[in-house]
């Protein structure tokens, strides 16, 4: 869009200032210029990233440090469990584990010995392979108190829980106190500015948006349009209403929208041209819409025309006014020039 604007202005800029009474008055020629084809359709905000965090221990809830429409930054604590259980099982893994290495040691020293016994041929050889075994035993035991370790250690580190991504609560589902189980929500959240737009799109334009990959999305309560930064159209249509789910990503932005609001998706699926004039040019009295265009001769008419849609500072006319008119900028101007015009003639 900001393209065609620019088209225009330059226009503006290469069309001699008419003359009236020793006064300039800035014109435009009227064009037509080819601009994107849209249909629009409705859409609804989604979070890219948003989930559930839910309990992976049991256990009696100690501490919740965040509510609804709160903000928490990646890897802040968003709640802690009891531990003491926790903590139990943690030193008497590593005490299990500790009691293993000693052991390990005494069976590694055992086999060397026996091993050099073996070798001068002092003891049996059934002596050697019990000596070898016990060794094998000890590394076994020593693996798995590592093992029980780890889980205790994992256990111990899952009483508390930390946000995965910055982001805002919407849901808490638990309070200080409460029991808890494996798999229990306790808080969801969305990552904030990581947005989407789901839509439905009929299957005649999907073609059109298929071939184009180009969107906006348009916020209602102003008209300010987005650029969507990925487009990604499911692959087959939905049986009940043959209309394709499609989705749209949003570049990271400030919080100006939000999971479930409504939007307007503009979709090109294909080109046009429109006759566009600067929306200023346009002179609105009660319902009469109009511009003031300046003959060959210098004669100026007030000429009522149908505007359109808006386009940034464009209007897209769609009737009254042909290509390549003279069109003044300054409608109040013109008009004090266009009743000297008719006083005159008089």
């Amino acid at each position: 869009m900001r393209l065609f604007t620019k088209i225009l202005v330059l226009l503006v800029g290469m069309i001699p200032a008419a003359i009236f009474a020793g006064e300039t008055l800035q014109t435009v020629i009227s064009a037509r210029v080819s601009m994107p084809l849209q249909y629009r359709v409705d859409g609804v905000v989604e979070a890219r990233q948003q989930a559930t965090l839910s309990a992976e221990v049991a256990g009696k809830i100690e501490s919740v440090n965040f509510d609804v429409d709160d903000f928490v930054e990646k890897g802040e604590v968003i709640l802690r469990i009891r531990d003491l259980e926790y903590r139990a099982q943690q030193q008497k893994a590593q005490a299990a584990l500790d009691e293993a290495n000693a052991n390990l040691q005494d069976m590694q020293l055992e086999f060397e010995r026996n091993q050099n016994m073996r070798q001068q041929k002092l003891i049996s050889q059934s002596v050697f392979d019990k000596a070898r075994a016990n060794l094998k035993a000890a590394k076994a035991r020593k693996a798995s108190a590592e093992a029980s370790l780890a889980q205790a250690d994992e256990q111990l580190d899952h009483t508390v829980l930390r946000a995965p991504y910055s982001g805002v609560v919407v849901e808490r589902h638990v309070e200080p106190g409460e029991a808890v189980n494996p798999g229990q929500p306790i808080m969801t959240g969305y990552g904030l500015g990581e947005l989407r737009v789901a839509a439905q799109v009929p299957q005649s334009i999907i073609g059109g948006l298929r071939q184009y990959r180009s969107a906006q999305v348009v916020l209602l309560e102003d008209g300010q349009t987005l650029e969507v930064s990925k487009i990604t159209i499911h692959p087959f249509a939905n049986p009940q209403n043959h209309s394709f789910p499609v989705r749209l990503d949003l570049p990271a932005m400030e919080n100006r929208l939000y999971p479930g609001m409504l939007v307007k998706v503009a979709l090109s699926i294909g080109s046009t041209e429109r006759l566009l004039l600067p929306q200023q040019a346009l002179v609105s009295r009660s319902e009469v819409n109009a511009v003031y265009v300046i003959a060959a001769d210098g004669r100026l008419s007030f000429r009522q025309v149908r505007p359109g849609n808006l386009y940034g500072e464009q209007v897209e006319i769609l009737a009254g006014l042909d290509e390549n008119e003279v069109v003044a900028l300054d409608p109040v101007r013109a008009g004090i020039e266009h009743k000297r015009q008719l006083e005159t003639a008089k």
